[in-house]
């Protein structure tokens, strides 16, 4: 039977034991790198960023500006004065240039719009504003609108200018609970006023038509050819003439001759249409939308309604657009 060789056993458990204290030593250093890691990534610590500046932006471009720099909102709702802010950000904290760091919660207090429980004072506002701000409050209310004007509206003469409220029902204050028929009565201007006709005859009707824009008096305008010494394009004629002082709703008639050396892809008119009749002037604006697509102002001014002309000089295929208090009208495609 043979005898065990002590030397190689001792061999044996020297060489495994060099092993663990190799392992033992390996797993000590790769825990401390871990560890010596985890270390400065703490100290460093999370990166920073500014806050933006969102007041008085719509909420959904905030969140964006938000987003973009890694921080988060924490919404706050509340009313305000006004219906026109509803969606908009009122308030934030931290305020605009901060430096707070990424994934932070920034406070954003939103607006509900105003809320509404008694009855506005209408009174000394322009009608046709008031008309839009309940607009923009009936089309946030939901389906079921919360005012309406009850018309036709009522006019009286006054020292206002045309188109401000001097009474309404029910009156400033009045406590509401549900949808609500506001009356009006509007001021019409002064009664029996007169004004002075401008000096026309002999302008060009493009520069007649700017004196008629501000000067306030009611106009009508005809087209003749030019006859003796008479230049194309001007006004040749005007009754009443020029520095009388007549009623304001006098029509002063205004003969205009075609201007001369019209281009072959040019069309001279005179634009008609027939206006209702206003209670008190409104805005009128006549618009060209040219072949390629620009839009320009050719004329604007406070109308009363009646038979709405302008003479006109433009390209072929031109489309003259009609609006009256931002609302289109009529269009006409020329030279078609």
């Amino acid at each position: 039977m043979g005898k065990f060789d002590l030397g190689s056993i001792e061999d044996y458990l020297a060489n495994h034991l060099r092993l663990f204290i190799f392992s033992v030593a390996g797993l000590v250093i790769f825990v401390g790198i871990i560890a010596v890691s985890v270390f400065f990534i703490a100290v460093r610590g999370e990166e920073q960023t500014m806050v933006p500046d969102v007041v008085g932006k719509e909420l959904t471009e905030a969140l964006l500006e938000l987003q973009v720099k890694e921080l988060y909102p924490r919404l706050q709702l509340r009313y305000s004065r006004t219906s026109s802010d509803k969606g908009y950000i009122l308030e934030q904290e931290p305020i605009p240039g901060s430096i707070v760091k990424a994934s932070s919660r920034i406070r954003l207090t939103v607006s509900q719009g105003v809320i509404l429980n008694r009855v506005e004072n209408y009174i000394s506002q322009s009608i046709d504003e008031v008309r839009m701000n309940i607009q923009t409050i009936n089309a946030s209310s939901g389906i079921l609108p919360l005012f309406t004007i009850k018309e036709p509206l009522m006019y009286e003469f006054s020292a206002e200018n045309p188109g401000i409220i001097l009474a309404q029902k029910p009156e400033p204050d009045t406590d509401i609970s549900g949808p609500t028929v506001l009356e009006f009565v509007v001021s019409k201007g002064r009664e029996n006023l007169s004004i002075n006709v401008p000096q026309l005859s002999g302008l060009s009707f493009t520069d007649a038509l700017a004196v008629i824009s501000t000067s306030g008096i009611s106009y009508q305008f005809t087209v003749r050819e030019k006859s003796g010494n008479e230049r194309g394009g001007t006004i040749v004629g005007q009754t009443p003439s020029a520095n009388n002082s007549v009623p304001t709703n006098t029509i002063v008639q205004l003969i205009v001759t075609p201007p001369d050396n019209i281009a072959n892809n040019e069309v001279f008119g005179l634009f008609t249409y027939n206006i209702p009749q206003n209670p008190y002037p409104l805005s009128v604006r006549l618009e060209a939308q040219l072949p390629e697509g620009e839009r320009k102002l050719l004329f604007t001014v406070n109308y009363m309604g009646g038979q709405f002309t302008v003479p006109y000089r433009q390209p072929k295929g031109t489309v003259l657009i009609l609006s009256m208090l931002n609302r289109e009208l009529y269009r006409d495609t020329i030279g078609d």
